[in-house]
């Protein structure tokens, strides 16, 4: 082949090439628009990713209202010990701002009452152990997860029954299936079913995840609603045929009762809350209006820092990471 020929040949078949590319091109930026996904071209060197403590953009609050003098919290007794400790560190990076923690009278009203509490303005943030319902979001409240707990079920320490239960179990006897100890393996006594407080979100996560959403049995005899959400009461109540739930923080260190695995699982091993293994598991929030203040904002933000997850390990909740 002559050489002008050579030069033709490898002139057409630049052309082709390059025909084929941008036809190439066109059809997966087509696809990926019709896909929504990203259609910008793709770095050759990855950037690495890093992990930054949540900062103002990070969150989707929006700090345009004034500071209040005092930041009001209220809500979830789960999380007393943890807002406490909280508090104390957020007083050291902003000792201009002072905050409270329930009301009237610096005791919590648990969740629902807490999110109803900010909704209506009495407090800045909610602290919550449950997830918003439909109304508490149309509301332009913003609930941001701080650490995950396990919910753990307790008997008297003087109970005869030795085994444990499967959430099958715990959910039959909530809803009046399973009345009696023989049922379960136990000695033939009645079971004293405790509830909490209808304010307790505690209670709310509790009947999502062990009764699916369904109603609890109603009162009688031997099922009491306790009127206040506490937890100490209930526990000193359990005698030796009662049964009750707690957050485990709250249980694990008192010498009156004993914690029952579920399903096999122990609501004390860590690692099974972590990776969902034990199967009573939830998140804890704090919450605010999107549209809040500097301070109430920093709060939250403070709750997500190193030292603020640090806090929530140390008081034995685990950490979001």
């Amino acid at each position: 082949m002559s050489q002008g020929k050579e030069t033709t040949v490898l002139f057409l078949s630049l052309l082709v090439t390059a025909g084929l590319a941008s036809g190439g091109y066109w059809f997966f930026s087509q696809q990926g628009k019709s896909a929504g996904v990203l259609t910008e071209p793709i770095a050759t060197t990855a950037t690495p990713q890093v992990t930054t403590t949540p900062t103002s953009s990070s969150l989707s609050f929006e700090p345009s209202q004034p500071n209040p003098s005092i930041l009001g919290i209220d809500g979830s007794t789960t999380m007393v010990a943890l807002i406490k400790e909280l508090r104390n560190g957020y007083s050291q990076i902003n000792p201009n701002i002072s905050t409270t923690f329930g009301l009237p009278d610096g005791k919590p009203n648990g969740s629902g009452q807490g999110l109803q509490n900010l909704m209506n303005g009495t407090v800045a943030i909610a602290a919550s152990s449950r997830p918003l319902k439909a109304a508490e979001t149309q509301a332009g409240i913003l609930l941001v997860p701080i650490a995950k707990d396990a919910i753990a079920i307790v008997i008297g320490i003087n109970n005869p029954f030795k085994g444990n239960l499967s959430k099958d179990q715990v959910r039959d006897i909530y809803q009046g299936k399973i009345t009696n100890w023989s049922q379960v393996g136990g000695t033939n006594q009645p079971i004293k079913v405790i509830n909490r407080a209808t304010t307790s979100g505690t209670r709310e996560a509790f009947q999502d995840i062990v009764l699916l959403g369904q109603n609890f049995a109603p009162d009688s005899a031997n099922f009491i609603t306790w009127k206040q959400d506490e937890t100490t009461a209930i526990l000193r109540d359990l005698g030796d045929n009662g049964i009750s739930y707690a957050t485990v923080s709250q249980v694990e260190k008192q010498e009156i009762v004993r914690i029952m695995a579920i399903d096999g699982v122990n609501a004390t091993d860590i690692e099974a809350v972590k990776t969902g293994k034990y199967p009573l598991s939830r998140s804890l929030f704090l919450g605010a209006k999107k549209s809040t203040s500097p301070a109430a904002k920093q709060f939250i933000e403070f709750a997500l820092s190193p030292q603020g997850q640090q806090i929530v390990q140390r008081l034995g909740f685990i950490p979001i990471k």
